[in-house]
């Protein structure tokens, strides 16, 4: 008698075979292969998580370098966003810096109030204001 490995199908053939004392192949039934199908469960839509603006503000205690270069050091922002965040606060009063999510907007404003003073003025106190506010969809 040959070896048959245990995982293969002729070794449940076998084994029902040897089981049932059925040695004759034409009294075994051949069964077709069943597929089954289970539905696929909808997993829920992902929630997107509310957006927030980083808000810089004016004041003329900072000068157009200070604020390119603190756009560049905690956003990444390459000089000429820089250059358009400047000139935008200094022209409307405010500037939108980053829109993202709440726990990062935090994290960036408290950056910014922890940047320090203008080393450029005598007349600078401290770091620039800023505020997170939610996005209006």
């Amino acid at each position: 008698m040959e070896q048959v490995h245990p995982r293969s199908p002729a070794f449940a053939a076998f084994s029902v075979n040897a089981f049932f004392n059925m040695d004759d192949q034409a009294d075994i039934a051949t069964v077709e292969p069943v597929t089954i199908v289970r539905p696929k469960k909808k997993r829920p839509a992902a929630k997107r998580q509310p957006r927030y603006h980083v808000i810089l503000w004016n004041d003329d205690d900072h000068t157009y370098e200070y604020v390119i270069y603190m756009m560049k050091k905690i956003f990444g922002h390459p000089e000429t966003t820089g250059i358009k965040i400047a000139t935008e606060v200094d022209r409307t009063g405010r500037a939108i810096c980053l829109t993202t999510t709440r726990e990062h907007a935090e994290l960036k404003r408290d950056q910014i109030h922890a940047f320090g003073r203008d080393v450029l003025l005598e007349r600078c106190k401290g770091a620039m204001s800023a505020t997170i506010e939610p996005e209006v969809v």
